[in-house]
């Protein structure tokens, strides 16, 4: 039976420590986001996944959910579990106090994010696309349409939902076939099918309120003609209660490689009422408020399930006995010695620790962005921090999940046999984690997001959000001879080899679109490890510090030095071999034609 400890120690260390949240409680928005209520929601936050949401996990996975006639049951234990999220008030968290929320910064959020998508991924999808909702109506909805649906999103007891794909398209939205009927009342009538809505139908709450693409008769073709509305399963009546049930119903429920424990709908509008959000044809600059809302919470899917991974091969690891030591026996009283003392167990763990260590502070750092994007009283700052938040999005949903599946994949290793038996939970962490590289973009559109979008953007203005400020961290931390060499010269040289990359893109790209899409991947990826040498530099930077201040935690911060070594000896290095993978070009991978395969 697997295992799950919210890494507490951790969390403090990102908030207080790296980012110093402290420093900002004189901003808008972050008034309450003191250390001790910090410290509040990190200890109840932690209890309540490991004692209610963690213990579900397999049953949600062995179970599934069960359908018939259109109706959805969750698992045994998610409907009581749900209940108690609500009525704890976690739904709320960071949502506005206008609507009943708590207002705590994003940051905040992104933390409970992760504890609970590693206790639980398929229980922690129900809540979050409920978010994803809520921003959007909050940020394109009417007052009306706030009104009306937002207080019952935040409390809880109501979901949501976004539908985008149809049986025939998914990343190519502007082929939907799905109608929007304008009625006299201002209304639309929606048909059509939509799959792969994921909490599309279930047991927890009293009502789903799903945003839906869909085309308005006569309007523009392709994307430029998509519209979004919102489509409750209930109809609302004038005084908020709940009316007669919308003719939107689940058709059936996917049978999946994993997250069994969320439902997977197919969803079948037929004249269902639906009321346009924003403005007609506008509907994918509503709908990307969403779905930026979820790549970055799939991208904290992914450091989740690999944190949750490598607690429990770290265990097994220092439990496990097999073989001596090739460098001789350390543990002489035993039959053998525990595999924890093997180089290439070493080689996965600390790959596995340095990773989410590392992407739990870029994370928090984007969060961080993300709440000044949208708080800070300095237009300036808000926009820098826009172009920062767009910028790294699409590597943190990648690159995040890309490596949350390796690490997986690692710990399920670890455990030999074990680890494919179901018993012992690793090989479910290598099923759920799989999805995460998949939907809310697959991550050869996020990397073609990166490069063809953000690159060009403002001739260049987002990069330098991200290149400005590393560029004055090298320059600026290039005095200490020691730190210089194991942290900044390292961190330096896989810079220049990122604008190296750059420049090559920019340029080939410009003289044949393909070169930019054969080198976008690797670019993502080398970016992305550029982005997490710069937080493991700067949390090197903190534990020195620490030290020489003579911190009480002395093994935690030497430990940081040490990962982050590791991190910057045996990981960021991948970027000379992607350099020379982006500046060979894509003539050979476009050369052959179709029939060849």
């Amino acid at each position: 039976m697997p295992t799950y400890q919210a890494p507490l120690k951790d969390f403090r260390f990102v908030l207080n420590d790296l980012i110093q949240l402290d420093n900002y409680t004189n901003l808008p928005g972050f008034q309450d986001a003191t250390r001790d209520t910090l410290d509040a929601i990190l200890e109840e936050g932690a209890k309540f996944v490991q004692e209610v949401v963690q213990p579900i996990n397999q049953v949600g996975d062995h179970e599934g959910c069960s359908w018939k006639n259109g109706e959805v049951t969750t698992p045994k234990g998610f409907k009581e579990a749900y209940a108690k999220y609500v009525e704890g008030g976690w739904s709320g968290l960071t949502a506005e106090p206008d609507f009943g929320g708590q207002g705590l910064p994003h940051i905040v959020g992104f933390v409970m994010s992760e504890m609970m998508t590693a206790a639980n991924m398929a229980f922690a999808m129900y809540p979050g696309l409920s978010h994803g909702a809520y921003e959007a109506i909050l940020k394109h909805g009417t007052d009306e349409q706030k009104k009306t649906y937002l207080p019952k999103l935040v409390e809880g007891t109501w979901t949501g939902t976004m539908n985008l794909t149809e049986p025939h398209c998914g990343t190519d939205l502007g082929l939907m076939r799905t109608k929007a009927e304008p009625q006299g009342d201002g209304s639309y009538s929606i048909s059509g099918t939509k799959i792969f809505i994921s909490a599309g139908e279930h047991d927890m709450a009293e009502n789903i309120i799903h945003l839906v693409l869909a085309k308005i008769p006569g309007g523009p073709s392709g994307i430029k003609g998509v519209s979004l509305f919102i489509v409750p399963k209930f109809l609302v009546n004038a005084d908020g209660s709940l009316g007669e049930r919308n003719p939107v119903t689940c058709g059936s429920i996917e049978h999946k490689m994993g997250i069994h424990g969320n439902s997977t709908c197919v969803l079948n509008y037929d004249g269902a009422k639906g009321w346009l959000i924003g403005e007609e044809h506008k509907g994918m600059r509503a709908m990307f408020t969403m779905m930026n809302a979820a790549r970055l919470g799939v991208g904290i899917q992914g450091l989740g399930v690999a944190d949750v991974a490598f607690q429990n091969g770290a265990a097994y690891a220092k439990e496990r006995l097999q073989m001596r030591s090739i460098s001789g026996v350390k543990a002489p009283d035993k039959p053998a010695d525990p595999i924890i003392v093997h180089p290439d167990v070493r080689r996965m763990l600390m790959q596995a620790k340095a990773f989410t260590e590392g992407a739990r502070a870029l994370a928090l750092e984007t969060g961080l962005k993300l709440d000044f994007a949208h708080r800070h009283p300095d237009p300036a700052t808000r926009r820098e921090c826009e172009d920062f938040v767009a910028l790294i999005t699409p590597m943190l949903k990648a690159y995040l999940t890309d490596m949350g599946y390796e690490t997986a994949t690692n710990a399920q290793q670890m455990l030999g046999g074990h680890g494919y038996i179901r018993e012992w939970g690793m090989e479910q962490f290598v099923r759920d984690a799989r999805i995460a590289m998949i939907y809310e973009g697959a991550n050869g559109v996020q990397a073609l997001d990166l490069v063809g979008r953000k690159l060009p953007e403002g001739m260049g203005r987002l990069l330098r959000s991200f290149f400005h400020p590393l560029d004055r961290f090298i320059q600026e931390n290039m005095a200490d001879p020691k730190f210089a060499k194991d942290y900044v010269m390292p961190l330096a040289k896989a810079f220049a080899r990122l604008q190296q990359a750059t420049a090559f893109i920019g340029e080939a790209g410009l003289k044949n679109a393909d070169e930019a899409g054969a080198a976008s991947s690797d670019y993502l990826k080398m970016f992305a490890l550029v982005a997490m040498g710069q937080v493991w530099a700067r949390s090197a930077k903190v534990a020195q510090e620490k030290l020489a201040q003579g911190a009480e935690d002395k093994a935690f911060y030497e430990a940081k030095l040490v990962t982050g070594r590791f991190f910057m000896e045996r990981m960021l290095p991948e970027t000379s071999g992607l350099l020379s993978k982006i500046q060979a070009g894509g003539e050979s991978m476009m050369a052959l034609p179709a029939e060849a395969f």
